[in-house]
């Protein structure tokens, strides 16, 4: 999904856009600006070091969180939501360090490493969210009375599938050195990107559609009603946008997200595809799990 080629036609993304629209001077000024933009050293400076501190703050966010939840229920040891803030800690911790050094990363040899050094993050990313699917699932199944025991090796066997998979093809890209490699790791990421919202549509739509439906109502109902929603909605969206814009960036070069010489564009791409879908989920999902009581509390009756 990564790639360090400069730009050849700046303002490829208006172009999909315009197509269809007639205010082409202003497009034709607005390219120029964009073109002023790519081959400034400087807004790649300060594009890529406020990419650094979003990335971060965020890291962070979910650092302070696992920190409480762990000295709110220590006894509990790795829970899924403990695991879940531990994993987005490390991806946006990765992704603020390859940020902070982007100038050694985009410019790292052979290109290989280059795209494993990009990509690794976003797959992380992936199992991070996916974790969050698990999570649902299981809700849903133990509500329905359906057998759990096939779903946390399924979530095992998919990611680990998706890291095989692309395993072989970066080994494919270092031997072959060809176009087509690229085009292969791009389409890759864009069809686990529709399989994570797909995953997102299925179980949230599903624990979505049980909560509504349960007779009793309450305002913690409520609560997980709206949290349920608004999480399959920022999550589903934000994997459906990586999906469309990484497909077009496989065939079109000039469209790729991940070169030096786009800085708005990686700007804009990144913060719509991690760090606000991230910071507004780890918002929504804020609330701490109640204490346990102790076994030597005994409550008057």
């Amino acid at each position: 999904m990564a790639s360090s080629s400069p730009s050849m036609k700046g303002l490829i993304w208006f172009k999909y856009i315009a197509d269809t629209q007639s205010f082409t001077g202003d497009i034709n000024l607005l390219n120029e600006w964009w073109n002023g933009v790519d081959g400034s050293q400087k807004w790649q400076e300060g594009v890529f070091y406020a990419l650094c501190a979003a990335y971060a703050l965020v890291s962070l966010i979910a650092l302070v969180q696992l920190v409480r939840i762990q000295m709110r229920v220590p006894e509990y040891g790795w829970t899924t939501q403990k695991v879940f803030h531990l994993m987005n800690f490390v991806v946006n911790g990765l992704r603020a360090v390859q940020f902070g050094f982007y100038w050694r990363v985009f410019h790292t040899k052979p290109k290989v490493l280059d795209m494993i050094l990009l990509d690794l993050p976003g797959l992380l990313f992936f199992s991070t969210y996916t974790l969050l699917v698990l999570f649902w699932a299981e809700i849903y199944h133990q509500a329905r009375s359906l057998p759990t025991d096939k779903l946390r090796p399924a979530y095992f066997i998919i990611n680990g599938i998706v890291y095989v998979l692309q395993i072989c093809i970066w080994m494919y890209m270092r031997f072959s050195k060809t176009a087509a490699a690229v085009e292969i790791a791009e389409l890759f990421f864009s069809v686990i990107s529709l399989g994570a919202a797909v995953g997102f549509i299925v179980y949230g739509g599903r624990l979505f559609v049980m909560l509504r439906r349960f007779p009793i109502e309450s305002r913690g109902r409520q609560k997980k009603l709206h949290e349920v929603g608004f999480v399959t909605g920022i999550c589903c969206t934000c994997f459906l946008i990586r999906c469309v814009m990484v497909a077009i960036a496989a065939f079109d070069q000039n469209a790729d997200m991940h070169v030096l010489n786009h800085p708005i564009l990686d700007f804009a791409y990144y913060m719509v595809v991690e760090i606000l879908p991230a910071a507004l989920v780890l918002f929504i999902l804020r609330k701490l799990p109640p204490r346990r009581v102790s076994d030597q509390y005994h409550p008057i009756k």
